[in-house]
């Protein structure tokens, strides 16, 4: 069901079922993965829809109208309610009705507000959130103008490939998404260059991006030059406040054709400084 469905709209997945486990609910409820969507990405309400701060907020409001019972670990299975199902089908007819080939946490709220009876979109719909202005802001992002052409779907699907290799811990493999002349600069300005020297130090490079205690952003993904397609990532590190060598990374990913799919000839990743 889920193979369309990018890193972060998966990680939305699983946080619902968290979500659902620590409320003690024998369902994955539409509020469920509302929690899900917020906890992942932090960022959706105000790109899309205008909210700022309106996690904490809405965690509240859905604590004070639902009855909670008693958590239970997360290795117990936990089916979706009849909403969420229909919740992630409209998610993927959204992201078929924009022609993405992916489905994105994007889709995910859309999907929410397709069904304006549940929980999940009657808080939303209080916040003014409006389906028709979302849809309308999602297709002027990035993903619909990667999503405009068969090159640039063949980019973002090799891009979401790469993420969950990554994310899984097959450096070998993540290794391989490279291009043979491709290149890979560290967070201190350090290059390898090359698929065959990226490769021996595939452990080392790309472990850190494998833990538990780290998320990731796409924040962006626009047209380059020539035929390339070039990618922000944002990855956090849960020790990022206390730890000055986790701190957050940007990873900058520049995607080109290789034969019929698509290969990152150049990767860097840069330290983000707020404040």
């Amino acid at each position: 069901m889920f193979e369309r469905y990018t890193e972060t709209a998966r990680r939305v997945i699983f946080f619902a079922r968290y979500e659902a486990s620590q409320y003690g609910s024998s369902v994955i409820a539409s509020e469920h993965i509302l929690l899900g969507l917020l906890r992942e990405d932090r960022t959706i309400m105000r790109r899309f829809a205008g909210f700022t701060q309106s996690g904490p907020e809405i965690r509240s409001e859905i604590e004070s109208l639902i009855k909670r019972g008693k958590p239970f670990t997360t290795s117990v299975e936990v089916p979706l309610s009849d909403e969420s199902m229909k919740i992630l089908n409209f998610a993927g007819e959204e992201a078929d009705r924009l022609a993405h080939r992916h489905i994105g946490t994007e889709h995910i709220l859309l999907g929410i507000l397709r069904l304006p009876d549940s929980l999940a979109a009657k808080l939303l719909i209080a916040r003014g959130a409006k389906p028709s202005a979302i849809r309308e802001q999602v297709a002027k992002g990035p993903a619909s103008v990667v999503a405009s052409t068969q090159a640039a779907s063949g980019a973002l699907a090799a891009l979401d490939d790469f993420l969950g290799l990554l994310r899984a811990g097959n450096s070998k493999q993540v290794a391989a998404s490279f291009h043979d002349k491709g290149q890979f600069v560290d967070s201190s300005g350090k290059r390898w260059t090359g698929r065959t020297e990226i490769d021996k130090g595939a452990e080392a490079l790309f472990a850190p991006f494998a833990k538990r205690n780290v998320s990731l952003l796409l924040e962006d993904i626009t047209k380059g030059p020539s035929e390339t397609y070039v990618a922000s990532v944002l990855w956090e590190f849960a020790a990022a406040s206390s730890d000055h060598s986790k701190l957050p990374l940007r990873m900058s990913v520049v995607l080109g054709p290789d034969g019929e799919g698509w290969k990152i000839v150049l990767m860097q990743l840069t330290p983000v400084i707020f404040g």
